[in-house]
């Protein structure tokens, strides 16, 4: 059996640094390949779907790298159990310096085909804030032409670079809600200083719901604001229970939520069959 280091550089050698160098990008197979989530408001768990999304399409075949962009505050480390990268280390090491090798700091979790770059929870605040969308850009690129598709935790915070960058760079892109109140204004409000500053917005207008209680909730808000409901999952208390210990919901599994199933498995299909 291959070591964890060999099968990273199996997957990671689809284009090579050196390889980057005056020759044209190697496009992924799908023509939408970096898709990005925000949450929209308190109460989603954007860790839970991307971690349990990114299995999923792994386990289509798909080679699928989850970029970890909470600069302050990553956790999706947790989520797929692999440790998290040392102080300076991980995706602050590669916007840094463009000399590195990104495959150094992607790590390999115990699941065949998916992958992680993250920050280090022992990095400072005050050191991303200096970064500008170019570095984010050469990132994001890169990851694209090594992986079939990247899958992008994108913070709401507008003023910071990794929360507009991203949006910029994404193919397509996904709010997560809950039902708050609060959730469409929030959308419309980032949508808005995004399009004020020159970035486009209409890949933005899908909504994943997340961790629904079936309260009273006027779902058509949504639709009255331009906005489309792709999928709908249901608050799952196991789910939360087993991310916590490190493992995947949708993973070996007695009791699943067949509603939760059903709807991330819509939602990994529709990402796959573009």
């Amino acid at each position: 059996m291959d070591r964890p280091s060999e099968v990273v550089d199996k997957i990671l050698t689809k284009i090579s640094s050196k390889d980057l160098i005056g020759v044209e990008l190697l496009e992924s197979k799908l023509i939408y390949s970096v898709i990005g989530f925000i949450p929209a408001c308190d109460g989603v768990d954007n860790g839970l779907l991307i971690s349990n999304l990114g299995y999923l399409l792994a386990q289509k075949g798909l080679n699928t790298c989850i970029l970890d962009l909470k600069v302050f505050y990553p956790n999706l480390y947790q989520y797929v159990d692999v440790a998290p990268p040392k102080k300076s280390h991980g995706l602050i090491r590669v916007l840094k310096n463009d000399k590195i090798d990104i495959r150094e700091e992607i790590k390999a979790t115990k699941y065949e085909r998916l992958f992680l770059l993250s920050p280090s929870v022992q990095d400072l605040m005050e050191e991303y804030f200096d970064f500008d969308f170019e570095q984010l850009e050469r990132v994001i690129t890169s990851l694209k032409q090594m992986f079939d598709i990247v899958l992008i935790d994108i913070p709401n915070i507008p003023p910071l670079e990794f929360c507009l960058g991203a949006m910029k760079y994404c193919h397509i892109g996904f709010f997560t809600a809950t039902e708050r109140m609060e959730a469409t204004v929030n959308m419309v409000k980032l949508l808005d200083f995004a399009d004020s500053v020159g970035i486009s917005t209409s890949k933005f207008n899908n909504v994943v719901l997340m961790n629904l209680h079936n309260i009273d909730f006027d779902y058509n808000v949504f639709n009255e604001m331009g906005f489309k409901i792709v999928t709908a999952l249901p608050f799952v208390k196991d789910g939360i229970a087993r991310a916590n210990s490190g493992n995947l919901y949708v993973k070996d599994n007695p009791l699943f939520n067949r509603q939760f199933i059903k709807e991330i498995q819509k939602l990994a299909n529709r990402l796959a069959d573009q």
